[in-house]
């Protein structure tokens, strides 16, 4: 079941890159409300399972040579993992223009999605993070709730930003 409303698919990729862009600083704040409140001792224990003790964008920034200064904590990983949410916004964004089933969950359901997809396989897959087995339960946990609130948050700002998807003119 498809649908077709005014405002075009160019406007919804923009609109779900700007989301994606907010929700990847909202999923940022709950990521590391999280992580820090498991403790020095918890945060050893995600930083020993790493691989390079660096988070999936850093070790991306990493392999392609682009990093630079701190591994740790760097303007290129910043921009891999800000580009990597903005490219997920938007296809957030087109994917709930073209069809109301994607809106369903107010994107929860899409944050879980990336989260399994990306965080406990691809990452994975790409060495960029090491086998989830290495990690402890509460960082899947952490993963799936930030996620989750990415999700929530890139369908908030674009229902804000394309309310025009909200309006179905032809539903077959």
């Amino acid at each position: 079941m498809g649908r077709y409303t005014a405002g075009g698919a160019g406007r919804d990729l923009l609109a779900g890159a700007i989301a994606g862009a907010v929700a990847v600083w909202a999923m940022d704040r709950v990521d590391w409300k999280l992580y820090r409140a498991r403790g020095v001792a918890g945060m050893l224990e995600t930083q020993h399972a790493r691989p390079g003790g660096m988070d999936p964008a850093h070790v991306m920034a990493d392999k392609l040579g682009v990093s630079f200064g701190n591994k740790r904590d760097n303007p290129a990983g910043r921009t891999i993992h800000y580009g990597i949410g903005i490219g997920m916004g938007a296809l957030y964004g087109l994917l709930r223009g073209l069809s109301p089933a994607f809106a369903r969950g107010r994107g929860g359901i899409y944050g879980l999605a990336m989260w399994v997809l990306q965080d406990e396989a691809l990452n994975t897959v790409m060495g960029t993070a090491a086998n989830p087995l290495a990690y402890p339960w509460q960082d899947h946990a952490r993963g799936a709730a930030s996620h989750t609130v990415f999700g929530v948050v890139a369908d908030l700002i674009s229902r804000i930003l394309a309310p025009w998807r909200d309006r179905v003119v032809i539903e077959r």
